[in-house]
């Protein structure tokens, strides 16, 4: 399995940041690769993206301001076949990203990604209150994965409050 590049760079207005890579995402070399997988059409429904990007775009999120990255960095299947070791190391690295590149938003997408980066248990959709890095708005969305059982419609409502954010 080859890595997923992380686009980043300093000062971005938001950083999204995923579990892991797909097996397709890996595939490919490019984030939320999976054709069930809506993150990009999200994106564009919730007003952060002037069109519906393709996953071999992802970098051209950076001249928008947003960039990409995830908590773990080894590709799997599912979810679940990540290790506590390897989210205790991609915790710390995260967190070094953060303070370094010192992103505007850090969204997280998806609330089990949180929680594993927080250690926060009850996690509301949105701003959270205390955020880990100071200085930066730590923010909790659903996860884009077709396996999500909410609506789309519901799902982009939340990722519409990063536009109020990220514009006020």
């Amino acid at each position: 399995m080859k890595l997923v590049d992380d686009h980043i760079k300093e000062d971005l207005k938001i950083l999204f940041v995923g579990f892991n890579p797909s097996i397709r995402s890996s595939e490919t070399g490019h984030h939320f690769a999976n054709p069930n997988n809506r993150f990009w059409r999200i994106l564009h429904e919730a007003g952060l993206t002037p069109r519906k990007f393709e996953p071999a775009e992802d970098a051209k999120l950076l001249d928008l301001g947003m960039g990409l990255t995830n908590i773990v960095a080894r590709p799997t299947k599912a979810a679940d076949e990540i290790t506590s070791k390897e989210y205790k190391e991609g915790k710390d690295i995260l967190r070094k990203k953060i303070e370094n590149f010192k992103p505007q938003v850090v969204c997280f997408v998806g609330k089990g990604v949180y929680q594993k980066y927080s250690g926060t248990k009850n996690v509301p959709w949105g701003r959270q209150d205390n955020p880990v890095v100071p200085d930066t708005i730590d923010f909790v969305a659903p996860s884009s994965s077709g396996l999500v059982r909410m609506r789309v419609e519901e799902i982009v409502e939340i990722y519409k409050e990063l536009c109020e954010i990220i514009h006020s």
